[in-house]
């Protein structure tokens, strides 16, 4: 996964470095993998619908965490 705009070695540094960072990380990995797992298939559910936008929303509202992070270690 890439966060754009931020350098690939600050990223692996912080994973490193901040606990709460690298927890983010691995569950947007995660994410992506459910939700991977849900488009493959032709057609979803209603419910299957429904998890799929509220993965989409944890994962994005992670990965904005994960960039205020970055912004942080930038700023250092």
């Amino acid at each position: 996964m890439t966060l754009q705009g931020f350098d690939e070695d600050l990223i692996e540094r912080v994973k490193v470095e901040n606990e709460e960072f690298r927890a983010l990380y691995l569950e947007h990995h995660d994410l992506e993998q459910k939700l991977t797992e849900l488009t493959r298939s032709k057609y979803l559910t209603p419910e299957q619908e429904v998890e799929k936008r509220r993965l989409q929303k944890i994962k994005l509202a992670g990965k904005d965490r994960m960039a205020k992070i970055l912004k942080q270690y930038e700023s250092h």
